[in-house]
């Protein structure tokens, strides 16, 4: 069992920043991947931000590339998503969350094929 605490989440204006946390605890080490989600109300989960367990490779979502980097400090057990150059199309829900199975191509946009998921953290972005 892997559980997942996000933290991090609030309002902010157009062009902001915000680094959302994600604390990750029990059995980490059969974790391949970790990644970041959003959801809006009536909406599917969206994957921002994948990072391979260990910071060996990282993934983005064209919509935020160049302005969401996803790292991890592997010694905290903290992963975490910088947000810059916020736009209010980035309000929602983010979700934290981690896999054991190995994924290929852009199989890691599916939330489908994540096992352990946080309570998730608000993201508000004003204009």
């Amino acid at each position: 069992q892997v559980q997942l605490v996000e933290s991090g989440g609030g309002s902010v204006e157009f062009g902001g920043s915000l680094r959302l946390s994600c604390t990750v605890s029990g059995d980490t080490s059969s974790t391949k991947y970790l990644a970041w989600f959003r959801q809006d109300p009536g909406m599917g989960r969206e994957g921002v931000a994948v990072i391979v367990n260990g910071g060996r490779g990282t993934e983005y979502v064209d919509s935020v590339k160049g302005r969401f980097t996803i790292s991890q400090d592997i010694a905290k057990n903290v992963v975490y998503l910088q947000m810059t150059s916020l736009k209010p199309e980035d309000t929602s829900m983010y979700y934290c969350a981690a896999t054991t199975r190995q994924l290929y191509g852009r199989d890691w946009l599916a939330f489908t094929y994540f096992e352990y998921w946080g309570q998730g953290t608000q993201v508000t972005v004003s204009s």
